[in-house]
Parts: C-alpha cells; structure tokens; sequence
C-alpha cells in the first residue's frame, strides 16, 4: 500500500503547524519554531495593548448632544451602551440617515426596541476578552510543560558536535541506545499525552471561535466570508459587515430632569474611534483561528493515521531524515511501539543527521540482538505490535 499522500499531509500540514501553532514544545532549545510557536498568545495580547492606547485613537467615545455636560454623556452612554437601528443601514446616508443604522427612531414601543435595535456595549470588554483569550491559548503549553517533564531535552543535551567533545557525544550516544533499549514500549503514555495537548488546541480554538461569535452577538462565525463578499455586491444593496459588527457611530439616549422637575430625553450622537481598529482586529482572528482550526483537523486526521497504519511510522520519520536507510528505520519500527517511534521521531529533528543515523544504525543491531536471545518468545518485548 502507498503512503504517498500520507507523507505529503506530513510535510505540509504537520510542518506549517509546528511553525505556526501554538505553543507547544518538545523542543530542547530555544529556535525560530519555538518563536513562532507563541504568535497567536503575542497577537492577542498586542491587539489588547494596541486598544488601550488612547493616544492613537483619542477618547473611546465622543458623543453630541444639546447638554452641555459632554464629558457626562460620554461616560454614561460608555457604561450604558449605545444602539443603532437595523433597518437603517441600507437608507440612504445624508437624506433619510445620519450614518448607517443612525436616525430618529419612529416609534419608541418594547417590540421595536426589542426587534430592530442592536444594543452595543461589547466595546467596554473588549480588551480583557482579548487577554482572556490569549491565557486560553497558552492552556496547551501549560499542560504539555507539566506533563512532558523534560524527557526529550534530557535526552538530546550533549548530542551537538559543535558544542562537546567526540567523546562526550560518543558518550551520550551509548547512553541514549542504553535508555531506549531498557525502556522500550514504555512511551506510549507521553506519545498520547502529547497528542492529547494537540486535540486540547484544536478544541481550544474551534471553542474559542463560537466564544467570540457569542461576545459579539452572534455575527463572527459568518463574518470573514461576509468581509470578504462585501465587494462583489451592488453599491446600492451592501452593508459594510465591519460598520454593521463594529458601528462607527451610534445613538444613546440620556435621560434627566429638567429645570420643572420633568424628565427629559436627549438624543446623542456617538463615535466610537476605537471601532476602526476593532474591525481589523477580530477579522484578522477570524482568517488566523479558520487557518489554525483546518490545519489542527487535519493534523488530528494524521495522528489517527499513524495508530491505524503502522506503515506510514517509517516512512514519515524516513522523510525528516533521510540520512537513516529506510530499511534500518523499518526494522526498528516494526520492533517498538508508536511511543518509542515517537521518542525517536522528536529526536531527529532535534540532532545531528549524522549522529542521528549512527544511534538509529546501533539501535538497530541492539534491538535486533535482544530480540534474538529470545528465540522462544514470538510474543515477547521486541516482537511487532501495530501500537
């Protein structure tokens, strides 16, 4: 059977995740994937930064009204939301409406405040959300960081020849075969709970996008595809999705007592500055949480394929280092179980290829002669599993 497009779902989905991801880390030192690792905890903490830069922006609201107490208007239409109208969006801006969705209401009754008025109040939450979400992300690497306990670091340190003496990585070599070899099919636990982490992602972020369509009223699932079709429709029937989610200007109605003691409302007109950057924002999340989602689903699709064919094993870790014979990582495959192809699966991508090919070589002719002092037990430690 050929692995063909296993290996290239190996290539170009395991390999974009692991440089974009989240952070997760078998990794024992510091390197550009480990950077990139972390882009989407730095992109929501910088947005959350960036919006609370008052000095890019001005205030967070500006609203005109006939009282002449602004800074009050401004800070309780902040605190008590402001509104726009549907139906308004799609009059005409200059002559029938101030801005989209901004006009004098017709009526005042519950049922139409309740059917066509969109209430905004999101925008005072909106940093801490962002905050909140990037602690959410980090939840993977929290996890993975106490559960890993350092194994693979351990395991590849003294291993560069740059850096040790030939005897020291010879050395550590030996010590490497020896640990292996005495812990065989004993990391299945840490393969699983590695691979647990990345279904934690993908449940992380596919969470994540109905959280947000949640915060925002129910309008962010279908709101990259509606950006993204707002060009190809009629001038005069479009509504600028980004005005529609994230409103530049709205209404707040103020209410206080007059000079006789009656009450009095007063219309105010508000703009909301910060809305221009809210926009981006969160269609920038939504286009970065969709690519993330389809790579991690398809990555979960790959993991399960490495449990359920035990051939494609050799042959993806064959693709990271093709300095090993496919032959001798065959023979070692087929001799240990998924954890122990794992251990070494991380390995070669965190060593030498050429150290990394003379420990496989060894392990090889080790295994091989472990499993011939035990010619009567064909169940035994080293025979093939499909695990």
């Amino acid at each position: 059977m050929s692995f063909g497009n296993f290996n290239a779902l190996e290539l170009g989905t395991s390999a974009v995740v692991d440089w974009l991801l989240l952070p997760l880390s078998l990794e024992p030192s510091t390197t550009r994937t480990d950077l990139t690792k972390t882009f989407t905890v730095v992109l929501l903490i910088g947005a959350s930064v960036l919006l609370t830069a008052a000095e890019f922006f001005g205030n967070p609201i500006d609203c005109i009204t006939g009282v002449s107490q602004t800074n009050v208007i401004n800070t309780y239409c902040w605190i008590h939301s402001t509104f726009t109208i549907q139906d308004y969006y799609l009059r005409e801006r200059g002559s029938q409406v101030a801005q989209p969705g901004v006009g004098t209401p017709d009526v005042y009754d519950e049922e139409e405040i309740e059917n066509k008025w969109r209430f905004h109040n999101y925008y005072q939450w909106v940093v801490f959300f962002l905050f909140f979400q990037a602690a959410l992300c980090y939840i993977p690497k929290f996890v993975w960081n106490a559960s890993e306990g350092g194994l693979m670091k351990t395991i590849a340190e003294g291993l560069n020849p740059g850096l040790h003496k030939e005897d020291e990585v010879s050395s550590r070599k030996k010590v490497i075969i020896d640990y292996i070899v005495k812990h065989i099919r004993m990391h299945n636990g840490y393969v699983f709970k590695y691979w647990f982490c990345e279904l934690l992602s993908f449940i992380n972020i596919v969470g994540q996008l109905f959280l947000i369509d949640r915060f925002l009223g129910g309008e962010f699932l279908t709101y990259g595809p509606r950006v993204a079709e707002f060009t190809e429709m009629d001038q005069e029937e479009r509504v600028d999705p980004m005005i529609y989610v994230f409103p530049r200007m709205t209404k707040c109605h103020f209410h206080k007592f007059g000079p006789s003691g009656t009450l009095e409302r007063h219309d105010a007109f508000c703009l909301l500055p910060l809305n221009i950057l809210n926009e981006k924002v969160f269609i920038a999340i939504w286009f970065w949480y969709v690519i993330l989602a389809t790579l991690l689903g398809a990555l979960l699709l790959y993991r399960i394929a490495l449990v359920a064919l035990p051939g494609l094993r050799p042959r993806a870790m064959h693709k990271h280092n093709k300095a090993v014979p496919i032959e001798t990582v065959e023979a070692i495959t087929n001799k240990t179980s998924i954890g122990d192809w794992w251990i070494l699966y991380v390995l070669s991508r965190n060593i030498d290829p050429l150290i990394y090919r003379d420990i496989m070589t060894k392990l090889s002719k080790e295994i091989e002669t472990a499993n011939s002092n035990m010619p009567y037990n064909s169940g035994g430690l080293y025979s093939s599993s499909s695990v």
